[in-house]
């Protein structure tokens, strides 16, 4: 099985040269350490910031500069800051390419819900509604079961949603999975993780086609 930084270095895999990429908070921030040094991406972050780089070194941090979840970050040259406002008219205005969400769970039709358990306080959907509804390319990054063990990728959500038909793609510990018309579909494993255990660990309807390769993280 993969850990977060192996689910984060698998969707980094992802992008492409030019895209605009916002980073959402949990296991996506990670993905901002992955990114091959050979293609041009702008990372934006919803706080205000265009041209985030990757997590600093402890002798490089600088308390000022954090991303949407409050964690310190390092710019690249070229970068710029602007308020909230500009950062959501980019947003909306459907300029981000490519946007990496955390999940609590994703259903077979591709709707995400990432922002609120019942009984417990949760700040806000925050700015997840708009990437969601506004976004041309969505994937999600997630555990693909609960601590119980139970499936997080179901016929449908159980939470409040995020957003509905919306996710394209989900990378966890197991398996990289698409969302198509006709349900989940296993594209790749993670190494040493068996196509029964991915077939168990899945509630929704999941399409087998073929021999499924491991994933390549190098």
């Amino acid at each position: 099985m993969l850990d977060k930084n192996g689910i984060a270095k698998r969707i980094a895999k992802e992008i492409k040269d030019g895209y605009y990429v916002n980073l959402g908070i949990g296991i996506p921030t990670l993905v901002a350490n992955y990114i091959p040094e050979h293609i041009n991406v702008i990372l934006q972050s919803e706080n205000g910031l265009l041209g985030m780089g990757p997590f600093p070194y402890e002798d490089e941090v600088d308390a000022d500069l954090i991303n949407a979840g409050k964690q310190t970050i390092t710019t690249l040259p070229g970068s710029s800051f602007f308020d909230s406002a500009m950062s959501f008219a980019m947003i909306r205005g459907e300029h981000v390419d490519l946007t990496i969400l955390g999940a609590m769970e994703v259903s077979e039709e591709g709707d995400i819900a990432n922002w609120k358990i019942p009984g417990k306080l949760i700040k806000g959907m925050g700015g997840a509604m708009d990437l969601v509804a506004s976004a041309k390319h969505i994937i999600v990054a997630m555990q693909h079961v609960n601590k119980s063990g139970e499936s997080k990728l179901l016929p449908k959500c159980d939470l409040p949603l995020t957003g509905v038909k919306c996710v394209k793609k989900i990378v966890t510990e197991l398996a990289v999975i698409d969302i198509t018309p006709d349900g989940f579909k296993l594209i790749e494993r993670a190494p040493g993780v068996s196509v029964e255990h991915i077939i168990a660990s899945t509630k929704g309807r999941l399409i087998v086609d073929g021999d499924i390769p491991e994933m390549q993280l190098d």
